[in-house]
């Protein structure tokens, strides 16, 4: 169980997100990795009202650059204070929430760049070096066999269908509709999901995430200064991150990821429950992923997440938003989709989504996901109210 500190060493409300920035998405064909990622920085930078040079803090991974925080430092012409490239996969962005949170606290720092950018799509796809696993000389097809694992346990384990995966590629495209900036905004039905190319049984085409270009950037700062910029302020309530394998073979249940940790951790750490939670940012690289996340942060029982996403509950006008800008699956999906969701929920936030923008929203939950169901990241992010 992580420590929950209390007073002055609780890390609770201790740093806010100041600024955001997206590049745009689908196929950048004649631009780097690092152009797009520039992009989004700028769009960051421009939302703060702060300059490159005003920038301590880098904490940058992707599958490119080994050493991702000099790369990007580089580029930018600076030399910060802190640096931070833990690469635990797709989540590596809401895990840097809160080596973040540290460094501002500390004085280690006094503004943190999160930032990322991938050519996935136009310049072909990096295959991340834990796919050459022990498990490489059976060939899977990495990565969406180890999720379709998991989606035929949950199937075979608690009778969940098709068609309910369905509901969630349905729902995701539905909110990327209400999304100018989504890549897929075509009409899509439950019919047209389940009569979709099949890719690896029970997946077909629908069920799986877009392969995309895009980049993402956020400006943090500590507490303290967070009312100084321009834009509302999103505090960082709680963060969590567990794991509880590597290869899918290792994986102790395929039907229990480690957000079933995670996730009541950074509730304990926020001082909130599911209940009180206004908007949900889930890392959908896979139609289960969605249904293994509500279910192990809470939101549902374990074995009824299929019931759960049916019949609209998590698509627009339903009782539960989850992935208001389309997620993975219709919106964008560059290879590391982490820090996306965390994009979508502080605009969220601060009343920024306009079709899609949830009312009222002060509260939001996040989920980054990395490997192959293997590493989990849940944040708790909140208006100033909610401190």
């Amino acid at each position: 169980m992580v420590k929950l500190l209390k007073g002055e060493e609780s890390l609770r409300g201790a740093a806010a997100i100041v600024g955001v920035g997206l590049s745009r998405f689908g196929d950048l064909r004649g631009r780097s990795h690092m152009e797009i990622m520039g992009e989004a920085v700028y769009h960051a930078l421009a939302d703060a009202g702060l300059n490159i040079k005003d920038v301590d803090g880098i904490f940058a991974a992707n599958f490119v650059d080994q050493l991702t925080p000099l790369v990007v430092a580089e580029y930018f012409g600076i030399k910060p204070d802190f640096i931070d490239g833990s690469n635990v996969g797709g989540s590596a962005f809401v895990n840097a929430l809160l080596s973040a949170s540290l460094a501002l606290k500390h004085g280690l720092c006094e503004v943190a760049l999160v930032c990322y950018g991938s050519n996935n799509r136009s310049g072909g796809i990096v295959a991340p070096a834990h796919a050459r696993t022990v498990e490489s000389v059976y060939k899977p097809r990495y990565p969406i066999q180890a999720y379709a694992l998991a989606a035929a346990r949950h199937m075979y384990q608690y009778g969940t269908t098709q068609e309910q995966l369905a509901e969630v590629a349905v729902s995701a495209r539905k909110w990327a509709q209400l999304n100018p900036a989504a890549e897929m905004r075509d009409p899509l039905t439950i019919a047209d999901v389940l009569a979709a190319r099949r890719v690896v049984d029970p997946f077909g085409v629908r069920d799986c995430c877009l392969v995309s270009d895009g980049g993402g950037a956020m400006i943090l700062v500590k507490a303290e200064r967070a009312k100084d910029f321009p834009k509302q302020p999103v505090y960082i309530l709680g963060v969590s991150s567990r794991t509880t394998h590597n290869i899918i073979s290792e994986m102790p249940d395929l039907t229990v990821t480690a957000a079933a940790q995670s996730g009541p951790e950074a509730f304990a750490m926020a001082r909130v429950k599911p209940a009180d939670i206004d908007v949900v940012e889930l890392y959908d690289a896979f139609t289960i992923n969605t249904i293994l996340f509500l279910e192990d942060m809470g939101f549902c029982k374990k074995g009824e997440g299929g019931a759960f996403v049916a019949n609209g509950n998590i698509a627009p006008g339903g009782s539960l938003p989850v992935n208001t800008n389309g997620g993975g699956l219709s919106c964008v999906h560059p290879g590391m989709y982490g820090i996306f969701l965390l994009i979508e929920a502080v605009q969220q936030l601060r009343g920024e989504c306009g079709a899609r923008q949830i009312k009222n929203a002060k509260l939001a939950a996040c989920n980054g996901n990395g490997g192959y169901l293997s590493s989990q990241v849940t944040a708790i992010l909140g208006t100033a109210e909610t401190l």
